[in-house]
């Protein structure tokens, strides 16, 4: 397991637990206040939550989505990371793909100077049933992305997930082998999902890959029709909680030490132990 991040390199991350309405432009604007009080506080890796712009529901996905072409939240997204002179993990918004039409719940993310570096397309759609509790099919409205997503700052390599795509360990294994020293999740677990596995699955991801797992969520707004659960979080390479915060609007603020974390991963190696020869190909497994 390599990491790229440059050791020199001080990595201040901002989590930005945003209140989110029914207007995207208020949405917008009280991002970006959020944005710049981050950015003066020292953060130059800064994260918003899973579909920071629109309500989260699939009746609104449609309604509030946009091409990242031409839409004002991408404008205003790059407009936050240059002012803010900060790496922006843009949280997610409804994407309208105007080749195809389709809907896809997408993360944007932008260097310092506000140029859009990487896109992530939502791959693990949201779809649950759990009986008398929650109900929720993304599948009715959005489609899923195809692909994995590893972004280059000067820090070093930075995977991207979003929300339900936390449940799977792969991505972030893989993340960690490319050599990503984070992966970080801008996420909207609920009140059924969040108290079970919301910490759970990050410390789970942070000690599988001996990396920095991070997941921002919208503040709870009980007046919403979706209670989203909060508590945006950190976790350290070692799988401990950092940073952690309630339900309500705050940022969440941590310094991400890497050559702690190459310390951690000399200290207790996976890379050296894992026989990928015999995981690759399950008919290898004996009875």
């Amino acid at each position: 397991m390599t990491s790229t991040a440059n050791n020199h390199k001080t990595c201040k991350l901002a989590l930005v637990q945003l209140a989110v309405g029914a207007d995207k432009d208020a949405n917008l604007a009280n991002a970006r206040t959020h944005v710049l009080e981050a950015a003066s506080k020292g953060a130059n890796l800064i994260v918003l939550p899973e579909c920071f712009n629109s309500p989260y529901g699939t009746n609104y996905f449609p309604e509030y989505a946009e091409s990242l072409k031409e839409g004002p939240s991408v404008k205003a997204l790059s407009a936050m990371a240059k002012d803010a002179k900060a790496y922006l993990i843009g949280g997610s918004i409804p994407e309208r793909d105007l080749t195809d039409d389709k809907v896809y719940n997408t993360c944007t993310v932008y260097n310092p100077e506000g140029e859009l570096i990487a896109t992530h397309r939502k791959v693990h759609l949201f779809d649950i049933d759990v009986p008398g509790k929650i109900r929720f099919q993304e599948s009715e409205t959005l489609t899923a992305g195809k692909q994995l997503t590893h972004v280059d700052t000067e820090f070093g390599k930075i995977g991207v997930g979003i929300c339900y795509d936390i449940r799977f360990p792969e991505p972030a294994m893989i993340a960690a082998r490319k050599g990503c020293f984070a992966m970080i999740y801008p996420g909207a677990f609920n009140m059924t999902t969040g108290p079970l596995h919301w910490e759970l699955l990050q410390r789970a991801r942070a000690v599988d890959n001996q990396m920095y797992v991070a997941a921002c969520s919208p503040a709870r707004d009980v007046s919403a029709s979706y209670h989203a659960w909060g508590h945006s979080t950190i976790v350290g390479p070692a799988g401990d909680v950092i940073q952690t915060t309630d339900e309500k609007q705050s940022i969440v603020y941590a310094d991400l030490d890497l050559a702690k974390m190459n310390e951690f991963r000399q200290s207790i190696p996976l890379n050296n132990q894992r026989r990928f020869d015999l995981y690759v190909d399950v008919s290898k497994t004996q009875p």
